[in-house]
This record gives C-alpha cells, structure tokens and sequence, in this order.
C-alpha cells in the first residue's frame, strides 16, 4: 500500500517552479508559498525572452526555509551585434568577417557591373543589429549582364534589327553590299560572329544586301 508522502515541517516550504515568469510573478509566486527573492543574476540566452527567469536555487520541489531566498538567474536574451560593411569584400574575405562575427553567411550571386565576386549587397543590412546566431543573406556579383550574340544570317534587316534589340545589343552600323536577287535586304555578313558573349549595350555590326546597277561588291 502506498502513504502519501508526509507534509513538510512547519517551516520548510516547498519551491515553486518559477522558470519562465517575469522577476514580479516569480517574486508574488515565493511569497505565496511564504518564502522570498534572493539574489538575481543574468545570463544571455538564444532563444529566452530577456527578463523571464531561466534557472533557480532551490530547484522547483526542493524544501527549503524562509530565511534562505531563493536565487534565481533571468535571460538577457540572445546575444546581439551589428552586421559588418562587407560590402566590396571578395567572398573568401567576407565569409570570413561574418562567420568569425558569428553570423551564419548565405551566399547568393546576381548580374552586377561589379567585378565578379564581390559582394554587391548584404541583408540585413550593415549597421544594423540583430541576434546571434543569425543568417546574413551576401550577394555577390556574378559580373555584367552577357548575352550570346545571335546568328543573324539570313534574316531581314528589321527582323534582324528586331531580334538584336530585344537581347539589349545596339546594331551601331549597317553596311549595304550589291547582291543579286533573294539576298536583297536580307543579312549576309554580322559583326561579332554568333555565340560570342557580349555585354548587354554592346555594339554589332551589320552588312546587308542591296539591289541596284552599278554598286560594287565591297
């Protein structure tokens, strides 16, 4: 057969468990239970609210007597510190910064006039001051903006016009050459050769047939 377990003596008092509470409940909560606040110490803490007690002494259902208060220990909260200006950092350099800051780095690229591997935006942004541990979002640029530059042969001049406009090549130049018959109008030489990378803005060089006597092949 199983006893309740016997009361304590009159002036032992059994602690209550004040993880959790603020330092004003913990506090009414001891003198409820006749006992009272000791000494208040703080410790940082990743995930505790700052001000809500972490830990405490006596444990939560030790007996312990009015004249021994009871110690508790509240969260600061997590640690916090400012972003670091990375900015312009090459990515080994920036990685390096923020990781020995204690921020959890992930990288991502983006087009950018900048050289490539340089770190062109951060977020949260530098200066600002978050908690640790957490993600700094780096971009880094993966250099000017390229496109392949089309194989423009054979079409019409406008179509080729067209074309080269949309892939944001300016067409600087457009040379008449005589042609006989269906080359007319139509592409026949391009200025770079197709597949060479360009920059977008960059400048191509058409030569298209024309009709006519008397014009000479150049």
């Amino acid at each position: 057969m199983l006893f309740p377990a016997p009361p304590p003596p009159g002036d032992l008092f059994e602690v209550p468990d004040l993880r959790g509470m603020g330092l004003a409940s913990a506090s009414e909560r001891l003198a409820g239970v006749g006992l009272e606040m000791g000494s208040v110490d703080s410790l940082q803490h990743p995930s505790v609210v700052a001000g809500l007690v972490l830990g405490q002494s006596p444990l939560p259902g030790q007996l312990s007597r009015p004249a021994n208060p009871v110690r508790v220990s509240i969260s600061t909260g997590p640690q916090s510190r400012s972003v670091p200006d990375v900015l312009g950092l090459i990515e080994d350099r920036a990685r390096i910064v923020l990781e020995t800051s204690g921020f959890v780095v992930n990288l991502d690229t983006v087009e950018s006039e900048e050289p490539r591997g340089r770190v062109v935006s951060v977020s949260p942004a530098p200066g600002a001051v978050v908690a640790l541990p957490s993600e700094i979002r780096v971009r880094l640029s993966a250099g000017p903006p390229v496109v392949a530059m089309p194989f423009v042969l054979g079409l019409e001049r406008a179509a080729a016009e067209m074309l080269l406009d949309s892939l944001g090549l300016v067409v600087s130049d457009v040379d008449e050459v005589f042609r006989f018959g269906r080359d007319q109008g139509i592409v026949v030489e391009q200025e770079p050769a197709a597949e060479t990378e360009l920059r977008r803005g960059s400048s191509v060089r058409l030569t298209v047939g024309r009709g006519g006597g008397g014009g000479q092949e150049q």
